[in-house]
């Protein structure tokens, strides 16, 4: 046996190992003192359960998109020393343009507007 088909095998054994074992745990069934907020031992002042902004979620989802970008265009300096590196280069700036299509486009829909 090799290595990969050794580690496959052990991950397979251990996966099945662990669905087995939580079929045999007692589920956990929380009681009303465990859902309810703790503030320091007082009781609550408001409701933990407020309205949430919807402009919060798609300033979260915009940084994340635009953080997986750089994440992503981080190792761009060395792809000059790849045998291709003017390929390498047109492919990060279609993934700059695109992204930056997509930024205008948030932009002109107002998306980016915080009051209105």
């Amino acid at each position: 046996m090799n290595l990969v088909t050794t580690i496959i095998c052990i991950t397979s054994a251990l996966s099945l190992a662990l669905a087995l074992v939580s079929f045999w745990l007692p589920a956990v069934r929380p009681d009303h003192e465990k859902l309810s907020p703790y503030e320091c031992g007082f009781d609550p002042m408001g409701s933990a359960r407020l309205p949430f902004s919807l402009r919060f979620f798609l300033v979260a989802i915009l940084f994340l998109l635009f953080d997986l970008e750089i994440a992503l265009l981080l190792p761009l300096p060395w792809g000059d020393q790849l045998p291709t590196p003017l390929l390498t280069f047109a492919w990060a700036s279609i993934v700059l343009a695109l992204l930056t299509l997509g930024l205008a486009y948030e932009w002109a829909q107002g998306g980016l507007e915080w009051a209105e």
